[in-house]
This record gives structure tokens, sequence and C-alpha cells, in this order.
């Protein structure tokens, strides 16, 4: 083959484009990266105090994303204890498809009692995301293998947009801007078939329009894929998320979460609205049946937060987040006040100002994570912070009064 035959190299670029997000993005990693603001390695005694061994220096962490503190919870650590006594392994590193552990199935059982759903346990979120996705826009999950035309939020999280073009090798694939309903109603019009997929809780702050989604549910048969994991644990009577707590588990709704920020463990899970749907993703949705599925360490975490999320100790934690969410509100308001959930950005604007507002917070004993593009749009850049339940008020109070004090002088 000559060079005049050879394919072009450069790929179509319908979906991402690494040189112009670099180019875009890597000055300001590595601006935090000078400013000691990335790469940072500790000890921990709580959420609320780490420590850099070398240096000394201590710092409370304003986004961690274990809303009830759960992650250091001694009943969480001591199920990881008690399943490794119990299985004397860490798992059985096989493919799940063919072989599961009991501790496994139990918690797919106890979970799905807790929330109401079948649940498919996998890896992470991401990995279930990556197995289910294809499925929905090939229509082979409830769409009697018609494709569907996939519609992804604008801001849906990088772990679903990163599966668009494996989806468009099936079907249509389009970006809808941000919670524009009738955009999405359009679609519904124009096309038989529709799924859209989405945040429930958004990573950086907001909820999705969720009583308008359910109507173009009812009215043209909409296919929901949501990730709710900033909300589960932290909202519904037995911590089943913001989605959840408010709709009906149905065939026409898969919503995914991961278990590692506010139920204190790891993993993820999708709650899927049948039985057969869980068998069918349960032999063909790629790396959910792999031989890395949650280690039973994780599991046995699991089943100890399950246990917490039955009795009424998951209340008084939901009710201590929100006492901290509405005081941070009312000490420092910002676009979300109000809404209930624990994402925060304060925005400043360009990704310099971003940076150096956190350096500066940092050097006082605060670690709060500096976002610019591509995490949020050009021109929008600041902090993200998130408020939990094992935050007393006094931190509270003195970070805000710090994050005025330095914004003021920017």
């Amino acid at each position: 083959m000559s060079q005049q035959d050879a394919d072009p190299v450069l790929g179509p670029r319908r979906y991402r484009n690494a040189e112009a997000m670099l180019a875009a993005a890597d000055p300001a990693w590595l601006a935090a990266e000078a400013h000691g603001l990335i790469g940072i390695k500790v000890d921990s005694q709580s959420n609320n105090r780490l420590t850099v061994r070398e240096t000394g220096h201590e710092f409370a962490n304003m986004v961690s994303c274990a809303y009830l503190g759960l992650n250091n919870h001694p009943s969480v650590a001591a199920g990881a204890v008690d399943a490794l006594t119990e299985s004397r392994s860490t798992w059985l590193v096989t493919s799940t498809t063919r072989i599961r552990h009991n501790l496994l199935v139990r918690l797919e059982e106890e979970l799905g009692e807790l929330f109401g759903s079948h649940i498919l346990p996998g890896a992470s979120c991401t990995s279930l995301t990556a197995g289910i996705l294809p499925l929905i826009a090939s229509g082979h999950l409830g769409g009697e293998g018609k494709p569907r035309v996939m519609v992804f939020d604008r801001f849906c999280h990088f772990c679903m947009a990163y599966v668009k073009p494996i989806c468009a090798d099936e079907s249509l694939v389009l970006s809808c801007p941000h919670n524009d309903l009738n955009y999405l109603e359009d679609v519904c019009r124009k096309y038989p078939r529709v799924a859209y997929v989405a945040d429930g809780a958004y990573s950086m702050g907001g909820a999705a329009a969720l009583d308008g989604l359910l109507e173009l549910q009812d009215r043209y048969g909409l296919f929901l894929y949501i990730d709710d994991s900033h909300s589960l644990s932290i909202m519904g009577e037995r911590g089943e998320g913001f989605v959840r707590s408010r709709l009906r588990a149905n065939p026409l709704t898969v919503v995914v979460a991961s278990l590692g920020k506010g139920f204190g463990t790891g993993g993820g899970v999708a709650m899927l609205g049948d039985r057969a749907q869980f068998e069918f993703l349960h032999r063909h949705a790629g790396p959910v049946g792999w031989s890395q599925n949650m280690a039973l360490p994780l599991v046995g975490a699991s089943l100890a937060s399950a246990a917490i999320h039955r009795s009424p100790e998951l209340k008084d934690l939901q009710a201590k987040l929100n006492r901290n969410i509405e005081l941070f509100d009312r000490l420092l308001p910002t676009a979300f006040a109000g809404n209930g959930l624990p994402v925060r950005r304060v925005d400043v604007g360009e990704a310099e100002a971003a940076v150096k507002l956190s350096a500066q917070l940092f050097e006082r004993g605060f670690y709060s994570s500096a976002v610019f593009f591509p995490i949020v749009p050009k021109g929008e850049a600041g902090l993200r912070l998130m408020m939990r339940a094992d935050m007393d008020e006094s931190l509270i109070t003195r970070f805000a009064a710090h994050v005025k004090e330095l914004t003021a002088a920017l």
C-alpha cells in the first residue's frame, strides 16, 4: 500500500478532541500543580483532619463526597473485616456472569429490598455505564432490538459522555442543552424511540428537571438513564436518592449510583425495573460481568452500610447534613442555595483566580477544589465544595469567613 492509498490517520473527532482539550486545560492543571494543589500525599485522622507527613501541614477536607461520613463509620470498617474473615479471600477473580460469591448475592438482595429495585452491582458506576448505555442505544434493553436516539444532557457526567462514540456506532447521538425539556420533547416528537442520559444530582451542583422528564416518559415512552451518585443515601426514607425517591421503578428507567459517596463504601449499582433486565445485563453488559466486580471487603462494608440505612441512624445523619447545608447557604449564598443538595460552587470566573483562591485557602487549613474548563464551561471557573454530616458548625463558619475575605480581595 502506498502512502497515497493509506486511510486518514486523524479521527473524525465528532465526540472528543484531545488536542483542543489539552491546549485549553493543561495550563490550569500545571498552575494548580505549581501551587501544590494536586498530588497531595496525606495521612488521615478523619474527614476533617488530613496531614501532609513531610511538612506537618494539617487541613480540613472540604471536597470529600462522603456526605454522611460513613466512610469512617466503625460498623462499616468492621463489615469489611467480617467479610474477609468469612470468605478468607479478597474476591473470586472470576467472571461474575459465571460465578458470584454468596456475599455479593446477599448484597444484591439487601440493596434491592432497601431501594425497591432489582440491583445489578459493578466494580464502579463507570463500568456499569460503559456496559449498559450501548445496549440502550442498540435497543436491546427495553427497545425490542430497535435503536433509540441517544440524547445526552450537556452537563452529564464525563463517565457517560465518554461512551458517546460507542453509542454512536449503534444509533444517532445528540447533545442537549442542560435541562432543556423543549429540545428533548422536539426530539421525542421526531423519533419514535428516544433515551435521555443525565445526572440526577449533578456533580457540579444542581439537579435534573425530573418532573418534566417523567411527563415526557408518560407521553412519549422516553427511556431515562440517570446517574444519581451524588444523592444516594442523603435523600429518601431509606437513602434511595433524589431520583428513586420520586419515581417508581419501571422498565423504562435505569438509575445508576456509586456506593463510594454518601453510602460510604465503594463500587456501583444499577437500579433496574425488572428481573429480566438484570438477567439480560448480567449476560451482556460487558465490563459488568468481567472478573473485576466489587471486592469482598467492599461487599462486607456495603452490607454494614445497608444495615445503617435500615436504622434510625440514617435519618439522624441526613438531618445533620441538611443542617450543615442550610448553615452554609446562610453564611455564603451561591447559585444552588436552597436546593437541598450538598455540592456548592463559588464562581470566580477565570482559572487563574480559582487556583489562587484555592491555594490561599489551603494555606489557611482548608482544601477546596479549583475547577475550570473542561470540568466547568470556560469563564465559569471557581471552587467546588461539598457539605457533609460530620462537619461541625464552627468548621463551616470559619471556612465561609475565609472565603468571603479572600474573594473580596480577588
